[in-house]
């Protein structure tokens, strides 16, 4: 079974304020192009404006340093078919999540999606204001314990007042993407999974967006005795 944890990119939808929303139209609209093709045939070419930080995205090292990879030479194995783990922020915590969230957690070689319901908020000014956020402390416990993809549902994996952005310098300086704006990760709480989020190939961009999802692995039926 497959589950889609990203959110759709529609005209309008600002995903980051002050970022603006994309455009969504036809270059080369259906009436158009009739005038190419033989009688009865029609094809449309749409046309996107945005940012590269819109819906659901991965941030590269490239993003946050100038020599880091960018999104096209992401390895695909540091994206895509990763052991996936979530991670339960329960409410009431708080805005910080602290290394305390993850601490017998085995991370090593798994996308590691932080699950704190912010998504609820996602396409209102709610989302804007106040969102959860990693700690420094537990981006560098994820990286000394081996995570491959760190991933969370809201705004932010840093606290946007905070403007060193010690999460994306500690993580994206160890090579390990993060993905913002999941959506739905409740539907693989406690389930194993594999995780996928990987955008198209596309040269001197440091995020972009993705369709990320994750592949539930069926449990085994149990013997018939």
């Amino acid at each position: 079974m497959l589950v889609d944890v990203s959110h759709t990119v529609r005209e309008g939808v600002v995903t980051y304020k002050g970022l603006p929303p994309p455009i969504i139209c036809d270059f080369l609209s259906r009436r158009e192009s009739r005038a190419h093709y033989a009688p009865g045939t029609e094809f449309q070419i749409g046309k996107v404006e945005m940012v590269a930080n819109t819906g659901t995205y991965v941030d590269s090292p490239f993003h946050r340093f100038a020599d880091g990879d960018d999104v096209s030479s992401l390895p695909l194995e540091s994206v895509a078919d990763l052991e996936g783990v979530v991670v339960e922020v329960p409410e009431g915590t708080g805005r910080r999540i602290s290394e305390d969230a993850f601490r017998g957690i085995d991370v090593e070689g798994k996308a590691v999606l932080v699950r704190t319901g912010w998504d609820r908020h996602w396409d209102t000014d709610a989302y804007m204001e106040g969102h959860p956020f990693l700690t420094r402390e537990a981006a560098r416990w994820l990286a000394d314990s081996g995570a491959k993809l760190v991933g969370i549902d809201s705004l932010n994996i840093d606290d946007t007042e905070d403007g060193e952005r010690p999460v994306h310098t500690t993580l994206l300086n160890r090579g390990i993407p993060i993905v913002e704006h999941l959506q739905g990760l409740e539907a693989l709480r406690d389930r194993s999974f594999r995780f996928f989020a990987v955008p198209v190939k596309v040269e001197r961009m440091g995020s972009f967006p993705v369709r990320a999802f994750g592949r539930v692995i069926p449990t085994p039926l149990a013997a018939t005795p």
